[in-house]
């Protein structure tokens, strides 16, 4: 338990119950408690808590840490591991099964007061390792604390609910009865509503709200990257972060596999360190790879978290000569109202582009977008070239997919939005030399977090002159960039073949 030069360590070797609950490897933990004062672990009277434990690695890792620095305060071995695990440490499950995996990894035995358990005090089962089966609270179909759907968790008692003691209660200091010093985890990220991953709902975000509740001095935690730009249930919560000082260091993994080895969480992974009495900057450290960016910044100078101090220098620069954006003029979801199931028909007057090719379709069946109909259009596809919108093992990204061109009278399916539309096919193929460009290929991987390619993501695009074609050594000289710069750019983002305008551009 104690020993940190012991081989292998089972810890590091778990698969992930899913990739909403990633088990935490032993060497991140320690970087993320590496953010913590030292102080700390040669305080006796300082309190932890992992509101969200899995495999019991944050308490196992903090145990370590306390037993070295309380050896010279409480000298006896046996009564320092009573004193660390009784009255320093405690923990809240997120399900019966990994209650019995936290207090194994912690006190050597699956009960607290079994006959192996290291921890002399102890007496019942639970210690301070708690798990408490909770029910949703419905409310129209849905549970009032997390969302859930009660379709889908309403369920019978042998199967496992999924309600979080943490933040299934409007009173989360009740659950020990005691002030917190820090608060550290991994939370679950979201939560199934029944369909496939990228239709589920966060959850993480309320774990840390619920935290700040119990007016922690020290808060960390690591969660994905998905609330830099807001979205689905995370904008208030967006908002929230980037307006709290309180923030001392984001570090910022921009492929989630760097952090947990196999896992596969799209957009990224960061950790933070929250300090109560802190009022300033932030630390922002982002790992691409092998390259390490450190900047000191306010969360606050957009209205989104931008990861490179590098890149918020560029958007600032394009702020500043341009005051027209392309999410102004990209499409919503589903331009022409079809599904992404929606095929041709037999006859039809129009051709309809869909995920298989193209084919015919009646205009009568067409009820929103008909002023687009007559027009050049250049389409892309919703979801993006990079996989979960994470850059390849070079660290760039190519970021669309389809870029194409869709004549008068045709239209396409839900799997594509329309970037811009024209009278001419000369505008289409003008803006398609834009969108190809590095620069503004750069600007909207900003904001793409996820796989999904929205207007939302155009926000830092300016909107430029298409009745000329454009470049990115044009691109640079109009927005004064700096040869840094450039690089920077040049760094992220892949080529992408400027000549080809054809259909079968993919």
């Amino acid at each position: 338990m104690i020993q940190t030069n012991y081989n292998p360590d089972v810890l590091s070797c778990l698969a992930n119950l899913s990739n909403d609950e990633v088990f935490t490897p032993p060497s991140l933990v320690n970087d993320i408690l590496d953010l913590l004062p030292p102080e700390l672990w040669s305080n006796p009277n300082a309190k932890f808590l992992d509101p969200v434990s899995k495999s019991g690695v944050f308490l196992r890792e903090m145990a370590k840490r306390l037993m070295k620095g309380l050896e010279t305060q409480i000298p006896d071995k046996q009564e320092r591991i009573n004193h660390i695990f009784s009255q320093q440490l405690y923990g809240i499950a997120i399900t019966d099964l990994t209650s019995l995996l936290s207090r194994r990894s912690v006190y050597c035995s699956k009960t607290a007061n079994g006959k192996y358990s290291i921890c002399e005090t102890f007496d019942d089962e639970q210690g301070n390792i708690r798990y408490k089966r909770m029910k949703h609270t419905w409310q129209s179909g849905k549970c009032a604390y997390c969302g859930a759907s009660q379709e889908v968790y309403d369920r019978e008692e042998a199967l496992e609910t999924y309600a979080y003691n943490f933040i299934h209660t409007d009173k989360p200091e009740k659950i020990f009865n005691m002030k917190f010093d820090v608060i550290v985890g991994n939370p679950p990220y979201q939560l199934s509503d029944g369909g496939h991953g990228r239709s589920a709902k966060p959850l993480y975000h309320k774990f840390i709200q619920q935290a700040k509740k119990l007016n922690p001095k020290y808060l960390t935690m690591i969660i994905p990257d998905r609330w830099f730009a807001g979205g689905k249930g995370l904008n208030e919560f967006r908002d929230e972060m980037l307006n709290d000082k309180r923030f001392r260091k984001i570090v910022d993994y921009t492929c989630a596999s760097d952090a947990f080895p196999g896992a596969d969480v799209p957009g990224g992974v960061c950790y933070f360190l929250w300090d109560n009495n802190y009022n300033g900057e932030t630390e922002i450290e982002v790992r691409n790879g092998n390259q390490i960016d450190i900047s000191k910044r306010y969360l606050n100078e957009f209205d989104t978290f931008i990861r490179y101090s590098t890149a918020a220098d560029v958007i600032k620069k394009v702020r500043i000569h341009s005051k027209s954006f392309m999410s102004e003029q990209v499409s919503s979801r589903k331009p022409f109202g079809l599904a992404t199931n929606e095929r041709p028909k037999t006859k039809g007057d129009l051709m309809l582009k869909y995920y298989g090719g193209y084919g015919s379709y009646p205009s009568n069946l067409i009820t929103v977008g008909n002023d687009l109909i007559p027009l050049w259009k250049v389409i892309t596809s919703k979801t993006s070239y990079d996989h979960a919108g994470q850059p390849d093992k070079e660290g760039k990204r190519r970021v669309f997919s389809t870029l194409e061109i869709l004549k008068p009278n045709e239209i396409c399916t839900e799997t594509y939005i329309i970037v811009g539309s024209f009278k001419s096919e000369k505008g289409c193929i003008n803006l398609l030399s834009y969108l190809k460009t590095k620069f503004t290929r750069f600007l909207v991987s900003q904001l793409s977090f996820s796989q999904d390619i929205t207007k939302d993501r155009f926000a830092f695009v300016p909107i430029e002159d298409f009745s000329e074609p454009w470049t990115d050594e044009k691109l640079y000289r109009k927005y004064s960039l700096t040869d840094d710069e450039i690089a920077f750019i040049e760094s992220m983002i892949r080529p992408m073949d400027v000549s080809q305008n054809s259909r079968d551009d993919e």
